[in-house]
């Protein structure tokens, strides 16, 4: 008899033993090679991608006068500044195209490479606020702020219809290939702006320095001029800027005539997915600091 005067009872003693409980095992380990871009958690959170793209847009041109037609002006009186300058001072050749033409089909993927950096390379500063307070993949934001440049984009594209249609340019076989220039256009500017937004959280400088080096690489793309300006002898190296075949590229898709060849694109494409994949990989092993930076 125990302690209480009661007798043990034989329940217990046949109670079959419980099994151990099961949880899930999660193995945290440092990643290495192409696993540290890890695109699997970046299409899981592609409802945020879209979210955060929207949200770009509607803050852009929130409590504006004119709202959209700010993208329309913006390329047209630069096509008009460059039209006037280059192609009726200077009288510089336009392969053969009306030359507001020649120049508005320049601006059109610039417009979109320059306005990807602009915004993306910026875009953590912007939103160190939701970076310190949640998790999700970092990279979703210059991607996003990327994809917000393409709504100027579309509304650029219907202004190019309208002066196809003034300057009785008809449309060939040529205009499927848009796709894959604009591909292009997005692949640079995605590479790019990984490099600028990651670096800019811990330099600054490249915050500054950013408006400088996009006036530079306008002039040192083919967006006033036509290629075959830059002498023979130095096309091989002024092709492995990727904003010459994207521009020509265009220009060979609407106008039928440009001064693109096959090394022009093979140069691009190799320069553009080194740009995206050293951008994204760098992007993702320095993403651990940004929180405690910002």
């Amino acid at each position: 008899m125990n302690r209480f005067g009661t007798q043990p009872t034989a329940v217990a003693a046949q109670r079959p033993a419980q099994a151990p409980s099961r949880h899930p095992t999660v193995v945290v380990q440092p990643t290495h090679g192409l696993a540290a871009l890890n695109l699997r958690e970046l299409w899981a959170y592609r409802d945020l991608l879209l979210i955060l793209a929207t949200r770009d847009v509607k803050l852009r041109y929130k409590q504006t006068a004119l709202g959209v037609i700010w993208v329309i002006l913006q390329p047209l009186v630069a096509a008009l500044i460059f039209a006037i300058i280059f192609g009726g001072f200077a009288k510089l050749p336009s392969d053969g195209s009306p030359y507001l033409l020649f120049v508005f089909c320049g601006m059109l993927p610039w417009n979109l490479f320059a306005g990807a950096l602009q915004r993306a390379g910026n875009s953590l500063i912007g939103n160190s606020n939701l970076i310190s307070k949640v998790y999700f993949p970092r990279v979703i934001i210059p991607i996003a702020s990327t994809a917000a440049v393409l709504i100027d984009f579309v509304v650029s594209l219907a202004l190019l219809l309208i002066f196809m249609l003034i300057y009785q340019v008809a449309p060939t076989w040529r205009l499927i290939t848009l796709p894959f220039f604009l591909l292009l256009t997005l692949l640079a500017a995605i590479g790019v702006s990984l490099w600028l937004s990651g670096l800019n959280v811990y330099y600054r400088d490249f915050m500054y320095a950013l408006p400088f080096v996009i006036q530079v690489w306008l002039y040192a793309s083919p967006v006033a001029y036509a290629t075959t300006l830059v002498p023979a002898q130095w096309r091989v190296l002024y092709g492995l800027n990727p904003a010459v075949a994207f521009i020509e590229g265009f220009r060979w898709a609407v106008l039928g005539q440009s001064a693109l060849t096959g090394e022009m694109v093979g140069s691009a494409t190799l320069v553009s997915l080194v740009f995206f994949v050293s951008g994204l990989y760098v992007f993702r092993r320095i993403e651990r600091g940004f929180a405690d930076v910002l």
